[in-house]
């Protein structure tokens, strides 16, 4: 039996922001699983049970306790937890903070 991934991303079909943390944790080759929610804002309620609020992405990371949401918070939190010291990092983030 596989083991069931520890990171649960919680995301939008065809968001850039999105797209953007799974290339990183695809990087770092790490095991996930893609929730996809609900594309109307108002209507992301198990986003907002999770993370507290209802912005997509929002990532659950179960080895470390960690919740949190907007895409350039999640790519700094996965280069400083599972990158290394040679990483060039991601893109800059956006001036709106990466969340739809």
């Amino acid at each position: 039996m596989e083991a069931t991934p520890e990171i649960t991303l919680y995301r939008l079909q065809a968001c850039p922001f999105c797209e953007r943390v799974v290339r990183v944790l695809d990087e770092y080759d790490l095991d996930y699983r893609s929730r996809f929610v609900e594309p109307l804002h108002s209507r992301r309620n198990v986003v907002q049970r999770v993370s507290g609020s209802r912005t997509a992405p929002a990532i659950v990371d179960e080895s470390t306790g960690v919740t949190m949401s907007e895409s350039a918070n999640i790519v700094a939190y996965l280069h400083a937890t599972y990158g290394n010291e040679t990483d060039s990092g991601d893109q800059p983030a956006a001036a709106d903070g990466g969340a739809v």
